[in-house]
């Protein structure tokens, strides 16, 4: 099940996917510590696995919380994806 975390409004989509079933492979879980503003927690899902996910209180933030991470051109900076050794994480913009 991919999990989006973030909002739309009328400048773009603003979201960080987690694949949750990608994420629960994941014992480490290292994008928690590499976030520089804090956003990710772990969470446990419905079927009492670990997942990550946004934290509630800056779910309607991340476009502003996450400029400094924020994806220039076609290169990827966001440091949850680079230390996301299952690929799971992805932003929309």
């Amino acid at each position: 099940m991919i999990a989006h975390y973030g909002f739309q409004d009328g400048s773009g989509d603003y979201f960080i996917s987690i694949d949750t079933e990608k994420c629960i492979a994941c014992t480490e879980k290292h994008c928690v510590a590499a976030c520089p503003e804090k956003i990710l927690r772990i969470f446990v899902d419905d079927y009492d696995d670990e997942v990550v996910g946004v934290a509630e209180e800056y779910r309607q933030k991340i476009k502003y919380i996450c400029t400094q991470c924020k994806s220039v051109g076609n290169e990827q900076n966001p440091a949850c994806l680079k230390v996301c050794p299952t690929g799971a994480i992805a932003h929309s913009w």
